[in-house]
């Protein structure tokens, strides 16, 4: 097809890379010391790397083009952003190796359990690391449009299919009569900073386990986003007694 196409002279162009740093889209690049257009399929034609140019190198014409290929573009724009970010986590990063954010893939994170004679490969069902309520950082990324499982620690060894409540949420724990910190204000962080699609509270029985709830309830008053949610009561010896 014919469409409006940049242009650039490698007589004028001076190598500077200007161009390909304006160019959203990757389809510039340097080769042999000159700026060339190496994807025809991802130029938009709107020429957003011509006033980046100081030489003057690139302009318009009028030729015989792929068609731009918008949906693969955006699918490579936010991988970069993905990229960036998690270069950018790791350059940063000064801390506990402990604390440090990650979004783990959890089709293959296996967990094993034991079944009488021999050992069964299970999926894990964490999405994201770390899980404690202080460590994690309330702007990540896994935090948009999420749904939030928030656990009391004891859950985990009382419940036995624990991933079940985890499938497809970011989990966050804690315990609130032994951790001597009020949840509700990095709660509230989270609430404020993100678009939360939902939030369920898994607790325990034993009365110091409403702590998480009541500082759910708190973050919900001071972040001013009410969200649906869900509490569910576990028992002593690992059953559901409320949902």
């Amino acid at each position: 097809m014919i469409r409006q196409m940049i242009k650039i002279d490698e007589e004028l162009c001076n190598g500077c890379g200007l161009c390909i740093d304006a160019c959203h889209e990757s389809a510039l690049a340097l080769v042999d010391g000159k700026a060339k257009l190496i994807r025809d399929d991802y130029c938009d034609g709107l020429g957003n790397c011509l006033p980046a140019c100081p030489t003057g190198a690139i302009s318009f014409e009028e030729r015989e083009a792929l068609p731009f290929n918008e949906e693969e573009v955006l699918r490579n724009i936010e991988r970069s952003k993905k990229e960036s970010n998690e270069k950018k986590a790791e350059k940063v990063f000064t801390g506990c190796p402990g604390s440090r954010m990650m979004e783990l893939n959890n089709s293959s994170t296996p967990a094993t359990k034991q079944v009488e004679d021999r050992r069964e490969e299970l999926p894990s069902n964490l999405r994201q690391w770390p899980v404690q309520i202080q460590l994690v950082p309330p702007t990540a990324p896994y935090f948009q449009d999420a749904d939030i499982l928030i656990a009391a620690d004891c859950t985990a060894f009382a419940y036995r299919d624990i991933h079940s409540f985890m499938k497809n949420k970011v989990t966050l724990i804690g315990c609130p009569k032994l951790d001597e910190v009020d949840y509700s204000e990095k709660l509230t962080s989270i609430l404020s900073n993100n678009n939360i699609k939902s939030v369920t509270i898994l607790r325990m029985e034993v009365p110091c386990c409403g702590g998480i709830v009541h500082a759910a309830k708190t973050a919900f008053l001071q972040s001013g986003k009410m969200v649906p949610w869900r509490v569910i009561t576990i028992s002593t010896d690992g059953r559901v007694l409320e949902e």
